[in-house]
């Protein structure tokens, strides 16, 4: 029992790097539509941002750096100095005045998360107890949709008056009050923009804290009794030759990747241009924009919370095929429907926040934090990351010109998304492991026999 708790409150600590990875993504996503007019942005440069941001280069950069340097100098590593320079990236952003400005605060940021992603997932993989591995990596998804809720409703909250039927947040005042001690008063996009850098504010807060609590945890078990092995003294990027050398390594590489990549293609665009998609296709206003995808964001934590609850007793396949086929089933019904139809604007973000939290990312962090051995495990997670958020990156740019300045194209887009997450389904349904009750040496040994 005080194993279980250990492992419960190692995991709740690291979890704050879920929380700051998708609150950063959703952060730059709420505030879009204001740094495009405070900057004279085009859809052009919205598409770099996403591209160079923590939801795919940025992060890419960061994990193929983080995964290897987290199998060579330990998980605990990471966590004494990556919050660093989230914070570094953030406090950019919040002082943005110029686009390449901005574009640095993303990038930045976008590494940090990056980095520790793959060390977060091995960790908790690695602390937890064996009925309990689904568990707390299933919590650790709870704070990646705790973070955008609480982000966007603070963005409702600090919204300014847009065009539309929506009207200025509650607490705009406080807006018009900070950006008052900047010199900058009246109205227009200088003020506006002052909401989004206060909500960044926030995630420098809570980086801050996370980097607080994070350096006081003690090294995985599992990667120390791995290191006392004179087998595997190796310099840091000595294990990305062992890595493809190994045809069950490149199998499984394959398998992950390419289901967790055709859903993160789809779900890249959804975590940075939601709102974006609402305000310019959906025609509503940033604050109702925000308000609805607060309310899809309180599903997926209460999805997840049963995914979490579930997934070590269940049969994984099937767990893993409800949950890509309430995203399938979103995309039909918003090609049906249409996504200027409020009807249909409730509807997908019903079954998106559904399929949110039964996620293919709940899944492929379970399982590749399962199917690779100790002295790489962190590394292969990190090469799989880079290849997924990399192609996440190039996807950004095309979608921005299949979608338009206006979102004349979003139908088209909305098919390419559909044929993406149908081969998703297939990919994971198919090939999904069978490592539900066993231990990582169990799986090891079964899968490598050494």
């Amino acid at each position: 029992m005080k194993k279980e708790k250990g492992s419960l409150k190692s995991t709740i600590a690291v979890s704050l790097t879920n929380y700051l990875d998708a609150g950063a993504i959703v952060a730059g996503a709420s505030g879009l539509t204001l740094w495009k007019d405070y900057l004279r942005l085009t859809e052009n440069h919205l598409g770099w941002l996403h591209a160079i941001s923590a939801n795919c280069l940025g992060a890419a950069i960061g994990a193929i750096i983080g995964g290897f340097l987290a199998d060579r100098y330990g998980r605990k590593a990471i966590y004494t100095y990556n919050m660093l320079i989230y914070m570094l990236g953030v406090a950019l952003i919040m002082c943005s005045v110029s686009f390449p400005m901005l574009l640095l605060g993303f990038l930045v940021t976008g590494i940090s998360v990056g980095v520790g992603v793959p060390a977060s997932w091995t960790y908790i993989s690695e602390s937890s107890e064996v009925g309990n591995r689904g568990r707390n990596i299933g919590i650790s998804q709870m704070a990646w949709g705790i973070g955008p809720t609480i982000i966007l409703i603070l963005g409702t909250l600090l919204a300014p008056p847009t065009t539309g039927a929506g009207t200025e947040g509650l607490l705009f005042g406080a807006v018009q009050s900070v950006a008052a001690l900047f010199g900058v008063t009246g109205e227009g996009s200088a003020l506006n923009v002052f909401s989004s850098r206060i909500v960044f504010a926030s995630l420098f807060i809570v980086a801050f804290i996370a980097w607080l609590l994070q350096r006081r945890l003690e090294e995985s078990k599992e990667w120390e009794s791995m290191r006392s092995s004179t087998q595997v003294r190796q310099g840091t990027f000595d294990s990305f030759g062992a890595l493809f050398r190994n045809k069950i390594n490149v199998r499984t590489m394959l398998f992950l990747a390419g289901m967790y990549l055709t859903w993160n293609l789809v779900s890249s665009v959804m975590g940075f241009f939601q709102q974006h998609i609402y305000e310019t296709a959906g025609g509503l206003s940033n604050e109702y924009a925000n308000m609805l995808s607060v309310g899809q964001w309180l599903i997926i934590i209460a999805t997840t919370f049963v995914f979490a609850m579930i997934v070590d007793k269940v049969n994984q396949r099937w767990l893993y095929f409800i949950g890509v086929g309430f995203a399938v089933t979103a995309w039909l019904l918003v090609i049906t429907i249409g996504i200027n139809s409020l009807a249909g604007l409730l509807i997908f973000t019903l079954l998106w926040g559904l399929q949110g939290g039964i996620s293919v990312q709940s899944f492929y962090a379970l399982w590749a934090s399962e199917l690779f051995p100790a002295r790489y495990r962190a590394a292969a997670q990190g090469v799989m990351f880079f290849v997924v958020r990399g192609l996440s990156a190039v996807w950004s740019l095309g979608f921005v010109s299949i979608y338009g300045e206006h979102g004349e194209g979003f139908t088209v887009a909305a098919y390419v998304m559909l044929t993406l997450l149908l081969i998703s389904l297939i990919i994971g349904t198919t090939m999904a492991p069978d490592t539900r009750g066993k231990t990582l040496e169990q799986i090891t040994k079964e899968r490598y026999e050494e």
